[in-house]
């Protein structure tokens, strides 16, 4: 289901017309690959906080998690103390579960050895894929984010079940979701299919120089 917006994009179905911050994370972040560590485990760590809420919710609260949670920094995150945990504990601005902010330390901590193991977090989250982004609606989790939440899991990390992986890979652009009518994935589309048309001329040009050499 879409909805009609007064600007005459169609959007997905899930964002909220009412919410302009929504709006925007909509049309100008959801599903662009991403490619940065630090956007990386931005993106992660808020996911890990949507567990059992709405996503809404922690976008509203976004800016909030960046001040306590020092911009996102994954090596800092990784040195909280007790009393930093605690203070977070207090802090009114963020969600306040107490596993929630101890998962996102150790997770931080885990984060940081992926990237000295593949020198990169971002080459570890794209070689899933080899690179490639995957385009698929209406799901909650796949053999992909099966996977990459075993993996996660296996080392260490927390609140990084299959249906949060889903989404963060929907959300840093692994996976493609913007549905059908979404003037996204109709622009999408276009540029893929440019694309395609400028590689077929390429090739049939190619052939046709090859057999005039030939001749």
């Amino acid at each position: 289901m879409t909805i009609q917006w007064p600007d005459g994009k169609t959007r997905c179905s899930w964002c909220s017309p009412k919410n302009e911050r929504y709006i925007r994370y909509h049309d100008e972040e959801w599903g662009i690959p991403v490619h940065d560590d630090r956007r990386l485990f931005e993106m992660l760590l808020l996911e890990s906080f949507q567990a059992g809420l709405s996503w809404e919710c922690v976008l509203n609260k976004r800016e909030a998690f960046r001040r306590a949670f020092d911009d996102f920094d994954p090596e800092k995150v990784s040195r909280y103390s007790e009393e930093k945990m605690e203070s977070l504990r207090n802090d009114p601005a963020i969600i306040r579960n107490r596993l929630k902010i101890r998962a996102a330390v150790k997770n931080a901590a885990l984060f940081r050895d992926i990237q000295r193991e593949y020198g990169s977090f971002d080459r570890y989250l794209w070689g899933w894929t080899n690179g490639t982004v995957i385009r698929e609606c209406s799901r909650t989790s796949s053999p992909l984010s099966d996977a990459v939440s075993d993996d996660l899991k296996k080392r260490g990390m927390q609140f990084v079940g299959s249906t949060i992986i889903y989404s963060y890979l929907q959300a840093v652009g692994v996976i493609f979701s913007h549905e059908e009518e979404c003037f996204l994935c109709r622009e999408e589309k276009a540029i893929r299919r440019k694309v395609s048309e400028a590689a077929g001329a390429e090739a049939d040009r190619r052939c046709r120089a090859g057999a005039l050499h030939r001749s």
